[in-house]
């Protein structure tokens, strides 16, 4: 179910709201300033800074369809280290961009040419972390997930390094998953809606690879994965190739670019790729979660609340921070 301007969601998004204020106590990083809504209003004259944002995410998307997983994952990566400060955006040496797991982050043109957009008109004003926030819900709402209502306000932080980078890993158990989550203030709820987000994109067979052929040292393949899926994921990763394909982690062809909730029938058919995939299926913690889901028809919209709750994550606001001028680059001079 799509958010909508009709009358009939208007309690939808009050109620979205006012779930979304009560989450942002204690998120900032040291500072009282509550994000807002529409906190660019009047910030740069009669520019409406989301709609400026929302064009140039268009125009890439026209172009590219696969943005949106990329914007997805390119949050999800900068908002659970350091919090949503874009320092994921950093260029140098030994920046968070250099750590493995960001290795295969991309679509930082997307995010370039929409700084590019909003500081011709209004120069030092939009931060790189809300435009983030921004291009990702454009890019959802353009893949047919809902248009959810995002917060801005947030300021772009100054220290981005590659050690910092401890992102969960695709072996993760739903456990320690969920307890990696609560770190971040998410809880298990969140956590299996926002690994919702691989309702697009795609993984690569070197993240899993042993689960086809030798899962957990055990010489054999995951246990309960569907015999039609292992047939034809061997025959798209087959054993010691240099080449490493990728695959669509929701394996329902008919809407592997679609933000819904197919990706949860699927891992409920046994059919996820990644092992933390599978396993939310599996574990009792998030097997009611995923089976409600499956079979629930506000995807969307819960989605889309799990997605503002996560662009809460320890921002910098008020005067913390900065507003960098290239979302490459701090303002800070070099030392």
């Amino acid at each position: 179910m799509k958010i909508s301007s009709s009358s009939s969601n208007s309690t939808a998004i009050i109620i979205l709201l006012s779930l979304v204020f009560a989450t942002l106590s204690g998120q900032c990083r040291g500072g009282d300033v509550p994000l807002q809504v529409g906190f660019y209003k009047g910030k740069c004259w009669t520019a409406d800074v989301e709609a400026v944002v929302g064009s140039v995410v268009l125009a890439q998307f026209m172009k590219d369809r696969t943005i949106a997983a990329a914007l997805l994952r390119m949050q999800f990566h900068d908002c659970f280290v350091n919090g949503c400060d874009a320092s994921i955006l950093l260029d140098g040496n030994n920046t968070e961009k250099t750590a493995g797991p960001n290795l295969s982050v991309r679509s930082y043109e997307v995010i370039d040419a929409a700084k590019a957009a909003v500081e011709a008109i209004c120069p030092g004003v939009v931060s790189c972390a809300d435009i983030i926030v921004m291009a990702t819900r454009d890019a959802v709402a353009l893949s047919g997930g809902g248009r959810y209502i995002v917060q801005t306000g947030r300021r772009d932080g100054t220290i981005s390094l590659a050690k910092n980078v401890d992102l969960p890993a695709p072996s993760i158990s739903v456990s320690d998953s969920v307890k990696a989550f609560a770190k971040k203030g998410l809880n298990a709820t969140d956590m299996v809606y926002l690994l919702g987000g691989h309702t697009v994109g795609v993984a690569h067979c070197s993240l899993f690879q042993d689960r086809l052929y030798n899962f957990q040292k055990t010489g054999k393949p995951y246990p309960t994965m569907d015999p039609s899926l292992l047939t034809a994921l061997r025959a798209r990763c087959p054993q010691n190739t240099t080449v490493d394909n990728a695959v669509n982690l929701d394996q329902n062809p008919l809407s592997s670019m679609t933000v819904d909730n197919s990706y949860y029938r699927q891992i409920i058919l046994h059919r996820g790729i990644l092992q933390i995939d599978q396993e939310l299926a599996l574990d009792p913690l998030s097997e009611p979660t995923v089976t409600a889901i499956a079979k629930g028809f506000d995807f969307s919209t819960r989605f889309g609340q799990a997605m503002i709750k996560l662009g809460t994550v320890q921002v910098f606001t008020g005067k913390q921070g900065e507003i960098r001028r290239s979302c490459r680059a701090t303002n800070k001079p070099h030392k």
